[in-house]
């Protein structure tokens, strides 16, 4: 007797994000099931997701590892894809997915990312909290749980890692240098606040060092040089967001 195809789900967390949603659904519409979690909404996200057939989990949270954990509590699919609103699973991917799904002994398998700024493939330099070159985006329903933290939460698993699938998901990750500049200050306003509520927000002189550190990791060792003023910039915001974040942990009230 043949088992039963693994059914897929696909988990979304969303913020007002009317304009990039629909091209979201609809590359994920090979899937079993679409769940779209509306955290503080004001826009049509809500009702762009209802047309589309996904289900819909309408609510408030202030911690991102809360949130990304009450949606993956809803999932019915043996498998679960999760991607954010900016995210593209291409033809080649899903078909991948399907096939790694069907045979896969392991608890979760990284995905590969493709980061765009605009319309630029940006291959080189990502990391340090500002940008993904790859994350565990499919596993096991009940395997990943995400930390108690506001940005860039902890995780962890159960079962094995598996192999890293080979087609990439396509990342619009910012529009443009301003939506950089805006994603690194709101990163570390959510990040200081997280450090405040540890108690530990650590020394100047440390996270200075964790600056240079860094910007040398995303520069030199990640290659970000080959992609020109792009690539500075993400090692520039790579490096600042610790500092920044401990500042305005210091500095700024809650």
């Amino acid at each position: 007797m043949m088992s039963p195809t693994p059914k897929l789900s696909v988990v979304i967390t969303a913020h007002n994000e009317e304009e990039r949603l629909p091209s979201c659904l609809l590359h994920v519409a090979f899937a079993d099931e679409i769940i779209v979690l509306c955290d503080k909404c004001t826009d049509g996200t809500e009702e762009i997701a209802k047309q589309a057939g996904a289900k819909t989990l309408v609510g408030s949270w202030s911690i991102e590892g809360e949130r990304r954990n009450y949606a993956l509590s809803q999932v019915s699919g043996d498998w679960v894809l999760e991607v954010d609103a900016d995210e593209h699973v291409s033809e080649e991917l899903a078909q991948e997915i399907r096939e790694v799904i069907k045979t896969s002994k392991f608890g979760f398998h990284h995905l590969t990312v493709h980061n765009y700024v605009g319309d630029r493939l940006v291959l080189h330099g990502w990391g340090a909290s500002f940008g993904k070159p790859a994350y565990p985006g499919l596993f096991r329903a009940g395997c990943k749980t995400w930390g108690p933290q506001r940005v860039h939460p902890a995780l962890s698993f159960q079962g094995e890692k598996g192999p890293k699938l080979i087609h990439p998901v396509r990342h619009y990750v910012d529009r443009n240098i301003s939506d950089m500049m805006k994603r690194l200050d709101s990163y570390s306003t959510a990040r200081a606040a997280d450090l405040r509520d540890s108690g530990k927000i650590g020394s100047f002189s440390n996270n200075l060092r964790r600056f240079f550190s860094r910007f040398i990791r995303c520069y030199i060792g990640r290659k970000g040089y080959k992609e020109g003023g792009i690539g500075f910039l993400i090692a520039l915001f790579a490096g600042l967001f610790p500092v920044l974040s401990y500042l305005k942990a210091k500095h700024e009230e809650n």
